[in-house]
């Protein structure tokens, strides 16, 4: 990777002490375990799906097993190997803003609050990252399939179509989903309505007075929009709801916890940037930021999924 461009700015006195960057995505199905995380996986894991038939038939004085069946398929969590890279010069960061704390020396060290700074913020661009691909992934030479393409290619997920979800169709829309479920499906204990950003606010939308399905102008305890804390737990009918930030807009997975999963080789990759300054390397004046990981995600029984798309 090039070394960075700095625009122009106004520097006025010391360096403040802080670099500010845009908000980013974090992980958040991963922070928040809402799939289910397989580790050590260093290429490839096979999950194996069981369907029984003709368990239960009438009693006997024999012992007869003839009838009931057990047929295995197997389904393939394949992780791919990803990376972050980027070096930056230490000659471009004392011209700029930090040669106070940098030091005057040509020999100089990068400041720790930078340091600090560019780690946490690589970090932060690999949840962002990796929160869009588990769900919204393609695979290719820099991404993975997620659960969109996953469900989407499984002829055996129930499908729905979607519509443009706004707080006036919302509940509607989603009790389509819940509808089309299975009954064993609707039974889980983990079951869990996953959803897009826009369907969650046009929900907290709707809950909060502007619905049509008899709500009151009021909404949820007649607060209002003020009824929903920022980060509070969701629910549709008793099932849990959960705001996936890298879902694609107007689409919702209705399926259990354990019926998804992501795959990785060991997580604490995943939360591992390093810096590495150069100098007692190569000479030169550069420090590299290095991130690498293994990633990928897998669904077990389709016909237990509802994709709405």
């Amino acid at each position: 990777m090039a070394n960075p461009t700095y625009t122009a700015g106004t520097y006025a006195g010391e360096f403040s002490g802080k670099i500010l960057g845009a908000a980013l995505l974090s992980a958040s199905t991963l922070d928040a375990g809402a799939v289910t995380i397989m580790p050590n996986v260093k290429y490839k894991s096979v999950l194996q799906v069981g369907a029984w038939a003709n368990v239960v038939k009438g009693a006997s004085c024999d012992f007869d097993a003839t009838t009931t069946s057990l047929t295995l398929t197997e389904k393939v969590l394949e992780t791919k190997e990803l990376q972050a890279n980027a070096q930056l010069c230490k000659k471009e960061l004392r011209d700029e803003w930090q040669a106070i704390e940098m030091g005057f020396s040509a020999y100089a060290d990068i400041p720790a609050s930078f340091e600090e700074y560019v780690i946490s913020r690589v970090a932060a661009q690999v949840a962002d990252a990796l929160e869009t691909s588990i769900w919204a992934g393609a695979a290719g030479a820099d991404d993975f399939d997620g659960f969109q393409a996953l469900v989407f290619a499984d002829a055996t997920v129930v499908d729905v179509v979607a519509a443009a979800v706004d707080a006036a169709n919302v509940i509607d829309e989603m009790g389509k989903v819940v509808d089309a479920a299975n009954k064993a499906t609707l039974q889980k204990s983990d079951l869990t309505l996953y959803v897009s950003t826009n369907v969650a606010r046009a929900y907290i939308r709707a809950l909060g007075g502007f619905g049509t399905a008899g709500l009151g102008a009021a909404g949820i305890n007649n607060q209002g929009t003020s009824w929903y804390s920022n980060g509070a737990q969701l629910t549709f009918e008793g099932i849990p709801v959960f705001v996936c930030n890298g879902m694609g807009n107007n689409k919702m997975i209705l399926t259990y916890k354990s019926n998804l999963f992501f795959g990785t080789g060991l997580t604490s990759d995943i939360n591992e940037v390093r810096f590495i300054d150069m100098a007692d390397k190569d000479g030169s004046q550069n420090v590299r930021v290095i991130m690498r990981y293994t990633a990928g995600c897998q669904i077990g029984v389709g016909a237990d999924i509802v994709y709405y798309s």
